[in-house]
């Protein structure tokens, strides 16, 4: 949930952090199931490089056909409600900047993205599947005002009992500095409809990022959700630490 409008460390160092995030939502079913994830995230950044991955625990109290990120799966009319926990799918990302402009405040990144699917299907925690991602980022300083925005395509590996399209997805948002220590920013992220009569996402992102002291940062957000792909609403905050 963190995004470009998130501090940067200085070059060659590595950071280790945690979070908590939970949404609830129908997804265009009857019953509104809530998820529950609470990720560990290392971080290092060398150069024009940062590389990521984070290690999530899952919760979904709700139908069995409700997936974290993807709303309704398989088949749409299972009301049963169940509650199953456990390791989420693993996430691997690496971003390399290829272009600062310096003064211009302008600068261009490349992110590749692999989720791995380590979530049990067996238990209704995810496919079971990898999913590969690309995205292209731009961000623009003007003052204390950061524009930021991506877009992206991920191809989504499909259980044997359904199929995912891949899909095109993207964000825009702004980040204000309120003080040297405090962000304030809201961005708004789409993506098209990856399940056959599916639905697209859309929902919107209030959030705050607090610089604790130069090895400490928190972060806390909103989330409110516009399409039956997305939940409702949703909150969640997270912490990290340079070492």
């Amino acid at each position: 949930a963190s995004s470009m409008a998130a501090y940067a460390d200085e070059p060659g160092k590595f950071s280790l952090g945690a979070g908590v995030f939970r949404t609830s939502g129908t997804y265009g079913g009857f019953h509104a199931p809530h998820i529950l994830y609470v990720s560990v995230t290392g971080e290092y950044q060398t150069g024009d490089w940062t590389f990521k991955l984070i290690v999530p625990y899952l919760k979904i109290t709700g139908p069995g056909n409700v997936l974290n990120g993807l709303g309704l799966v398989g088949n749409t009319n299972t009301t049963a409600r169940s509650s199953r926990a456990g390791l989420g799918d693993v996430i691997a990302k690496a971003t390399r900047k290829v272009y600062d402009g310096g003064a211009s405040g302008f600068m261009v990144s490349l992110t590749g993205k692999v989720k791995f699917g380590t979530a049990d299907p067996a238990r209704g925690l995810g496919t079971g599947k990898n999913d590969y991602a690309f995205q292209t980022n731009v961000a623009r300083m003007f003052g204390h005002l950061t524009t930021f925005g991506s877009l992206g395509y991920r191809i989504y590996g499909s259980p044997a009992t359904y199929t995912l399209n891949n899909a095109f997805y993207g964000l825009l948002g702004g980040s204000y500095k309120v003080t040297p220590e405090t962000h304030a920013g809201l961005m708004v992220f789409a993506r098209q409809a990856v399940l056959v009569n599916g639905y697209q996402r859309r929902e919107a992102m209030l959030f705050v990022n607090q610089k604790v002291d130069p090895r400490w940062k928190l972060q806390g957000y909103l989330i409110k959700g516009f399409a039956k792909a997305s939940p409702d609403y949703g909150a969640g905050v997270s912490l990290m630490r340079a070492l």
